[in-house]
């Protein structure tokens, strides 16, 4: 102390500190965590570096604490909300999302996909990837502009444009229950072109076989990824009678009647609760066999035709269908060129359907005669809760008593739901 005023015994670390300290600096090497004590563990989970290799902690951590450091120094928004409430689950399915979302055929090694599923697969319960990336083709414009004069049409090999295949991991991802799919690229500013989009046949064959051998799938989407017809009659022989999936959303694709026709059968021939096919190319054809499907269906409850050009000859042969259909809870036909034929048969339907809660008629031409026949068919409804008629051409005043009704159904609802609520002991 008369050497330096300073000095202090706290300043020296004691024992027990100095081997944590030295723990947490040789952890990769050896990772001792089991053998400590509650409250040293929790000393070196805390101040455990995130950048630490997985094989080393994605099978021996399971404190979420250090799960949540790595997702929130890694992105800025983090919602574990959509991952269980679980840190860890997050972070493995966006680490994994993020690998396959860079990977390139033909240039990234598929050993970083490989390594990575033993360390991932008992955590990994939904995969989102927005966009698939194609190979890297060397530009052959110089090439093509010299052709020789024999075999000029013939001399070029085809250069292959699959993208990663997804079977062998799909299939050793045992928990696997939702899996989103966009084959695009985001983000390719001035390098855009059209083979940067390009979901090929044999990117169908290669993804409907991986989700076939998915039993634990539930909810599969493809999305904005150029599904025709084809490419829908392959999915969908490969997932008839699929075990567990319930949601299949195929929107903004180019799926025609054709493709429709095929979701027709899949409708009757699995266990399919949710169907969203806005934004293709469906037409009444292709609404007549959704339909027929409809009406021997007791599974579906929500179907999305929104944006389609379905007319009144699929409108009407929908509305057909709900008046024997007792499952189907929700309808959208926006935006898909009906008129007052369809709102007619609907107000039927209106009046006998109990089971309907949800339709949505928006920017359609249904007219004011229209309006009237559904704000006749409704006045006995008690089940309707969201009827959207905007931009439908309806009367100003028909649609005010529309709503009216509506608002009194959403109202009786919800003091049913409450009287359902278990009362809390005094």
């Amino acid at each position: 102390v008369v050497e330096d005023p300073e000095w202090s015994l706290i300043t020296v670390p004691h024992l027990t500190e100095l081997c944590l300290q030295h723990i947490i600096q040789n952890f990769e090497k050896n990772p001792i965590l089991d053998r400590l004590l509650p409250e040293h563990q929790r000393k070196v989970l805390d101040r455990l570096s995130t950048g630490l290799p997985l094989t080393v902690t994605a099978n021996l951590i399971s404190d979420e604490d250090y799960w949540k450091r790595c997702c929130t120094e890694r992105w800025q928004v983090c919602d574990i909300s959509n991952y269980g409430d679980s840190w860890k689950r997050m972070f493995f399915e966006r680490h994994l999302g993020n690998i396959l979302k860079c990977f390139i055929p033909d240039t990234t090694e598929p050993k970083q996909v490989l390594d990575l599923i033993p360390l991932c697969k008992d955590y990994v319960r939904k995969l989102e990837i927005d966009q698939f990336l194609p190979p890297v083709h060397i530009d052959q414009k110089d090439e093509e502009d010299d052709l020789s004069d024999s075999g000029s049409d013939f001399g070029f090999s085809k250069v292959s444009t699959e993208h990663y295949n997804l079977k062998d991991l799909i299939t050793a991802l045992p928990h696997l229950e939702e899996l989103h799919l966009t084959y695009g690229v985001k983000d390719c500013g001035m390098n855009f072109q059209w083979n940067l989009f390009n979901f090929t046949q044999q990117d169908c064959s290669n993804l409907a076989a991986a989700v076939k051998m998915c039993h634990n799938l539930k909810v599969f989407k493809l999305t904005r990824s150029k599904v025709d017809d084809d490419k829908v009659r392959v999915l969908v022989r490969n997932l008839l009678d699929h075990p567990c999936l319930v949601e299949l959303n195929l929107s903004h694709n180019l799926i025609g009647d054709e493709g429709a026709q095929a979701l027709g059968k899949l409708i009757n021939r699995s266990r399919l609760e949710t169907l969203d096919l806005c934004n293709n190319q469906i037409h009444h054809v292709g609404a007549q066999a959704l339909a027929q499907a409809l009406a021997k269906n007791s599974t579906l409850t929500s179907l999305n035709l929104r944006l389609n050009c379905v007319e009144d000859k699929g409108g009407k042969a929908i509305g057909q269908a709900l008046l024997t259909n007792t499952t189907l809870k929700s309808i959208h036909l926006g935006s898909n060129n009906l008129s007052e034929q369809t709102a007619l048969l609907f107000s039927q339907v209106l009046a006998q359907n109990t089971t309907l809660t949800s339709i949505n008629f928006s920017c359609n031409h249904l007219g004011l005669d229209g309006g009237k026949q559904l704000l006749e068919g409704l006045a006995d409804n008690k089940a309707l809760t969201e009827f959207d008629l905007r931009l439908a051409e309806v009367d100003q005043e028909t649609e005010y008593l529309i709503h009216q009704i509506v608002w009194t159904n959403q109202e009786a609802a919800r003091l049913k739901s409450l009287e359902h609520l278990p009362t809390k002991p005094l």
